[in-house]
C-alpha cells in the first residue's frame, strides 16, 4: 500500500477547491448570460415599440401646430371684426345720437309747451321727507337747500 503524504493531500485539496470554484464560475456565468439574452430581447422590444410611438408623437405634433395656426388666425379675424364692429359703432353713435338728442329734447320741450309736464306753480307735497344723516328733513327746508344749490 501507498501512504499519502502531506504535499498529495495538499495538492488533492488544492484541486478540489479549483474545481469547486470554477463550478461556481460556471454557474455565475450561465446566470449572467440569461440575463443578458433578458436584457438585449427587452431593449429590441422596447424598440420596436418605441420607433412607433415617436412617428406618432410627431403627427400629433404637427397637427397641433396646425390646429394653433388656425386658432391664430381666428383669433386675428376676430380681433380685425371687433375692431371694425367698434370703429362702427362709434360711427352710428356719431351719426346718430346727436340727431335723437335733439328730437328728444324736441319732443320733451313740445310736452312741456302742451302742458304735459309739472307747473312750476303747482305746489310741492308737503308730506315727503328726505333723511340725511338720521334725520329727516322737511320738504320746505329741502327745497330752500335745492334753490341754494342752483344759485352758486
Amino acid at each position: 500500500m501507498h501512504t499519502v503524504s502531506g504535499g498529495e493531500v495538499a495538492g488533492i485539496l488544492v484541486a478540489v477547491f479549483w474545481a469547486i470554484l470554477v463550478s461556481f464560475l460556471a454557474v455565475a456565468l450561465a446566470r449572467l448570460a440569461q440575463t443578458l439574452k433578458a436584457t438585449t430581447k427587452l431593449v429590441a422590444d422596447v424598440t420596436d415599440q418605441a420607433v412607433p410611438l415617436l412617428a406618432e408623437a410627431s403627427t400629433a405634433v404637427r397637427s397641433a401646430q396646425t390646429q394653433i395656426d388656425r386658432v391664430d388666425a381666428i383669433a386675428s379675424d376676430v380681433q380685425e371684426v371687433t375692431s371694425n364692429a367698434s370703429a362702427l359703432s362709434t360711427t352710428v353713435a356719431s351719426t346718430f345720437g346727436g340727431p335723437l338728442v335733439k328730437v328728444a329734447a324736441f319732443g320733451y320741450g313740445v310736452r312741456r309747451a302742451l302742458g304735459g309736464g309739472r307747473k312750476e306753480d303747482a305746489p310741492v307735497k308737503e308730506s315727503r321727507r328726505t333723511v340725511i344723516v338720521g334725520r329727516t328733513v322737511p320738504a320746505a327746508r329741502r327745497d330752500k337747500r335745492n334753490l341754494r344749490g342752483k344759485r352758486d
